[in-house]
C-alpha cells in the first residue's frame, strides 16, 4: 500500500502482521486443569491438617485407660457428652468462651480500624517526622512481650483493671504488624489520583478514607481481621496475668482442666474441643466471604 501526499515522496507502508490467536489456551492447547498428582498432593494435605482435630474428638470421648490402650481408639464414641459435662464443672468453660469472644472481637475490629487508619496515613499522606515515626513502629516489633509485662500490670493495678476484661483488650488493640501491613498494601494498591479526584470533589480525609480507602482495602482487612481473631483467641500469656481463674479466657480455663496427681486427658481434650468450636463455626461461616475478599483484591492487584 502506498500513500502519497502533495508535495512529498511516495512513502510505501507495509503491512503489519496480526499475531494468529491460538486456540484451546497456552502450552499446546492444555485447560490448565488440575491432574490426579495435584488432588492427592491436596487430599493428603487436608488430611494432615484436619488429622489433630479429629484426634482431639477421640481422644476428648474416651477415658484415660483407653486413650492409654494398644492400640489406641481410632473412633469417637458417647462418652464426649460427660466429658464435656465434667470439662464445664472443672472450669468456667461457658463463661469463657463468651468473654473470649468479647475479647477477640473487640481486639480485631479496634486492629482493623487503627491500622487501616494509620496505615492509609503513612502510606498516602504528607506530613513532618513520617519516617521517623514509622521506624518507631516497626521497631516495637523487634521489643520481647515479656520486657512490657511487669510495668503494664503496674499500669492496669494503678487503674483498678485486674481481673477485668478491658486490662487484656486494650493494650493489643493496634499492633505494629497490622499497620505495616496495611500501609504496604496501600502503597501498591490505592492509586495516588483516586485521592486527588477525591480532594478535587471537596472530600475531607475522613471522607476520602471511608469512601475509597477501606472498598480498595477491603482484602487486606479481612486478612488482618482473620490473623488479629485468631491470635487474639489463642493468647494465653497476657490473660493468665491480667485475670483469674473466677473470669477467664478460653485459655486461661483450660489451663485448669484435668488439674490432680494422674492429668484428665479426655477432660482435657473436651474442653479443647469446646474451646475451639466456635472459632470453627465462625470460619465456617464466613470463609468464603474472606477468601472471595482475598481474590478479588488479588485479582484487582
Amino acid at each position: 500500500m502506498t500513500i502519497a501526499l502533495p508535495g512529498t515522496e511516495t512513502t510505501a507502508v507495509q503491512p503489519v502482521d496480526r499475531p494468529v490467536e491460538r486456540k484451546g489456551g497456552a502450552k499446546g492447547g492444555k485447560s490448565g486443569k488440575a491432574g490426579p498428582v495435584t488432588y492427592t498432593l491436596l487430599t493428603l494435605t487436608a488430611l494432615v491438617s484436619i488429622f489433630p482435630l479429629y484426634w482431639t474428638l477421640v481422644a476428648g470421648s474416651h477415658t484415660n485407660a483407653e486413650i492409654a490402650a494398644t492400640p489406641p481408639p481410632f473412633l469417637p464414641n458417647a462418652s464426649l457428652f460427660d466429658n464435656f459435662k465434667l470439662a464445664l464443672e472443672q472450669a468456667p468453660i461457658g463463661k469463657a468462651i463468651l468473654n473470649s469472644i468479647l475479647v477477640a472481637g473487640s481486639i480485631t475490629v479496634g486492629t482493623v480500624l487503627f491500622c487501616t487508619l494509620a496505615g492509609f496515613a503513612f502510606a498516602k499522606l504528607q506530613f513532618r517526622g513520617k519516617g521517623l515515626l514509622l521506624a518507631l513502629v516497626i521497631g516495637t516489633m523487634m521489643v520481647p512481650t515479656q520486657l512490657s509485662v511487669i510495668p503494664l500490670f503496674m499500669m492496669i493495678a494503678d487503674l483498678q483493671w485486674v481481673n477485668q476484661l478491658q486490662a487484656v483488650i486494650l493494650p493489643t488493640l493496634v499492633s505494629a504488624f497490622g499497620v505495616f501491613f496495611m500501609r504496604q498494601f496501600l502503597i501498591s494498591a490505592l492509586p495516588n489520583e483516586l485521592l486527588e479526584a477525591g480532594r478535587v470533589d471537596g472530600a475531607s480525609t475522613f471522607r476520602i478514607f471511608w469512601s475509597i480507602v477501606v472498598p480498595v482495602a477491603r482484602p487486606a482487612m479481612a486478612v488482618l481481621a482473620m490473623l488479629t481473631f485468631l491470635t487474639a483467641w489463642n493468647e494465653f500469656f497476657w490473660p493468665l496475668i491480667a485475670l483469674t481463674t473466677a473470669n477467664p479466657t478460653v485459655q486461661v480455663a483450660l489451663a485448669g482442666l484435668g488439674s490432680g496427681y494422674v492429668p484428665q486427658r479426655s477432660v482435657i481434650m473436651a474442653g479443647t474441643l469446646l474451646g475451639t468450636l466456635p472459632v470453627l463455626i465462625v470460619f465456617t461461616i464466613l470463609g468464603k466471604q474472606i477468601v472471595g475478599g482475598i481474590m478479588q483484591g488479588a485479582v484487582k492487584g
